[in-house]
């Protein structure tokens, strides 16, 4: 049977605005579809993280109890739906069943069944300027930008939900020496320089070596022995595959914050347009959409104009012309990997209607995407 739900993702942090979970909305019908998308992709669940499944505005009913929930899995319960009879026959065999719960949308003021143990809450903060009365770990949703979460821990907010981070981070400056080697390093492997300058300059950064031989042997790599050094990488891997993973050094080399869900969003980005591209472009052009993907928070993760970072770099034009004027080959794809960010799933299915695209693709790219790009955080 065809899919008719559709996920869209957002990451959770905590007040260090580390990731301590991924949060899965799901806009299907009814619980039924949502239960045999979620069960669809038992095979590829994150479990790096947490994972929260909202069930955007459906109640839910006893018929999620179909679901086989992974241990890391979390359900939402959204507040407006605790007086439904549906979802009161729920809460008890969630609890019994051992899976944990998200009270989402709280309120100060809202009666609570007893003996459920509500592990987080989603309050909008747009609503609700304090938690107050929360019975759990509470997070702020609905923030605009950076300043705004500050102002929510300020406040006593745990944590926070959705894509903030990605808003208000400070002007752009100059690129870093660190992040320059990196970008000549990446300009040597793509101009196929001998791998004695190549190693000579990752020589000069003991950290950076070090680093891109982690992300190497990552499980998100698959490889079936350990690479020992650059050169063996090189005879392992060749150059285009070092490319791809230089390219994941230079999205992780910032030391903000705010980096390592910056970082997670990239990745993921680059991944999930390399899996949908699979059927739409040639073997060969993969690594550059996942580059395309990577790169397109380079400007906040480096603290820089996206123009003055790609200037350092000579990149393919299908990459410069999707990152700079979201044009060309890549940029449609680019467009749909960020509207699986959006909370409202419209224009995502609008954009992959137009690809031709079904909802089980997009789901299982988002899901696989975003187990990859934990894996290279852990």
């Amino acid at each position: 049977m065809t899919q008719t739900t559709i996920l869209t993702r957002e990451p959770v942090v905590n007040r260090n605005r580390a990731i301590t979970a991924n949060r899965l909305v799901a806009h299907g019908p009814n619980i039924g579809a949502v239960v045999e998308t979620l069960n669809s992709l038992a095979d590829i669940w994150p479990t790096h993280h947490t994972v929260f499944v909202c069930l955007g505005r459906l109640v839910p009913t006893p018929e999620l109890m179909n679901w086989q929930a992974p241990p890391n899995a979390m359900v939402e319960i959204p507040a407006q739906a605790l007086a439904h009879p549906q979802a009161q026959a729920l809460l008890p065999q969630l609890r019994d069943a051992g899976i944990s719960m998200c009270l989402s949308w709280f309120a100060p003021g809202t009666a609570l069944p007893p003996d459920i143990d509500w592990r987080f809450v989603l309050m909008d903060r747009r609503r609700h300027a304090t938690p107050a009365g929360s019975p759990g770990i509470t997070l702020a949703w609905g923030l605009p930008n950076v300043n705004a979460f500050q102002e929510s821990v300020q406040a006593g907010f745990d944590g926070a939900s959705g894509w903030f981070f990605l808003y208000g981070n400070p002007a752009a400056k100059e690129l870093s020496p660190a992040h320059a080697q990196i970008v000549r390093l990446l300009n040597l492997v793509r101009n196929n320089a001998d791998i004695k300058e190549i190693e000579a300059v990752l020589r000069q950064d003991v950290a950076v070596s070090y680093k891109l031989l982690r992300y190497i042997n990552s499980a998100g790599f698959g490889l079936s022995c350990e690479i020992q050094s650059f050169r063996h990488a090189v005879s392992i891997l060749g150059y285009t595959n070092l490319n791809k993973w230089l390219s994941l050094l230079l999205v992780s080399a910032s030391r903000d914050p705010g980096a390592p869900a910056m970082m997670q969003t990239s990745i993921a980005r680059g991944r999930f347009m390399e899996q949908i591209g699979a059927s739409f472009f040639d073997k060969s052009e993969l690594d550059n959409l996942f580059i395309t993907g990577a790169f397109s928070l380079l400007n906040a993760l480096l603290g820089t104009s996206m123009q003055s970072v790609l200037e350092e770099m000579h990149l393919p034009s299908a990459i410069t012309d999707a990152l700079l004027l979201e044009q060309g080959p890549y940029a449609p794809f680019l467009k749909l990997a960020r509207l699986c960010e959006s909370f409202d799933a419209t224009e995502l299915q609008k954009q992959a209607a137009e690809l031709q695209l079904a909802p089980e693709q997009i789901n299982r790219a988002i899901v696989g995407a975003l187990g990859f790009a934990d894996s290279l955080q852990s």
